[in-house]
């Protein structure tokens, strides 16, 4: 039975099948700093919003994640863009887990939430002591 569904979604050819998405999980540590895990049957795509207390930092995100994003070809697992209500995304194929250790890619994502946060904040005091 499982054999059956996974050659049928081998399969097919669209992109857009419902049939081929898992039920996606959202964390949320607060209403603006969150995670989304959306699960496919060869994918998973981690979308995250950044905490954004105020303009500043909201600005500050923004720059710094579009600064990314225009490299993502150097993170290989990064989206250029973001899904909508996400500040960045990342997209891991089956393909990527062939060629890097599982392991060190979780901790890669979870390293990466861990220093945006930290830079955006170090970013955000530069700002400020240069305006005083």
């Amino acid at each position: 039975h499982i054999r059956h569904a996974w050659s049928a979604a081998a399969s097919r050819n669209d992109r857009g099948s419902k049939e081929l998405l898992l039920n996606p999980l959202t964390i949320c540590r607060t209403d603006k700093e969150k995670c989304l895990i959306e699960p496919s049957v060869n994918s998973v795509r981690i979308s995250i919003q950044i905490k954004q207390a105020d303009e500043l930092e909201e600005v500050l995100c923004h720059k710094f994640t579009r600064f990314l994003m225009q490299r993502a070809d150097q993170f290989i697992i990064m989206r250029r863009k973001a899904t909508k209500g996400y500040s960045i995304s990342f997209l891991v194929t089956h393909a990527h887990l062939e060629k890097m250790w599982k392991d060190k890619l979780i901790d890669f994502v979870i390293q990466f939430m861990e220093d945006i946060d930290k830079e955006i904040s170090a970013m955000k005091l530069a700002v400020n002591s240069r305006a005083r």
